[in-house]
């Protein structure tokens, strides 16, 4: 049998990144943040792609990584990204200035994702993508179904983890965190949902068409 860890790592390094996402990733380091993988990246990109997005909603900024990533998808697309700390949403500028993306393309806020969502409107926007506070995701998802439009995803980071969620006798907050996310969307007849391995777990929710 071929060597799934194997498999994951050929994956994982099948896409290489822009010298702009390279230093993304040095200032994530620099400042202790956890960057999604290349490839986690390149399935956003894709799905913006597909979709033709054009308004996206990131919660969790970090360095401006993953923002690079989703702006790869569509040349159109205008990107709202929050960060509650000031020093992460400053690197995140020098990344976007970095990777040529105009100001127009960009709101960069500061603030906290659920909190700052609940002002933006509804069924607005074509993909949000959350990796910020585990605490709210909960409520983040509540908002983040409400801002996309009919045939919009959602897509969340960390779904699988570090591995542990699969494993039933792991039951520690963050673990349970993730595992009520995925509960919330396979029994909500709202999403297709979708989970993939890439990176430490990517879960993809699409809203049904009306």
């Amino acid at each position: 049998m071929v060597d799934k860890i194997t498999s994951w790592k050929y994956a994982e390094d099948f896409v290489d990144e822009s010298d702009a996402m390279l230093r993304a990733r040095a200032r994530a380091e620099e400042l202790g943040i956890e960057c999604i993988t290349a490839a986690t990246g390149a399935h956003l990109a894709l799905v913006v792609s597909a979709l033709g997005a054009k308004a996206i909603v990131e919660a969790g900024t970090g360095s401006g990584l993953s923002g690079l990533w989703l702006l790869a998808g569509n040349k159109q697309a205008v990107l709202a990204t929050i960060d509650t700390e000031g020093e992460h949403l400053n690197a995140a500028r020098s990344s976007f200035k970095d990777g040529k993306i105009a100001s127009t393309r960009t709101r960069v806020i500061h603030g906290r994702a659920a909190e700052v969502m609940s002002n933006m409107a509804d069924a607005a926007y074509d993909l949000v993508f959350l990796d910020a506070d585990r605490e709210t995701l909960e409520e983040q998802i509540r908002e983040a179904s409400r801002l996309l439009r009919p045939g919009g995803i959602i897509a969340i980071a960390h779904a699988l983890w570090r591995d542990r969620v699969p494993d039933p006798a792991i039951r520690d907050e963050t673990t349970n965190i993730y595992r009520d996310a995925m509960r919330f969307f396979v029994n909500n007849d709202d999403f297709i949902t979708t989970l993939s391995p890439i990176g430490d777990g990517l879960l993809l929710a699409s809203k049904h068409t009306l």
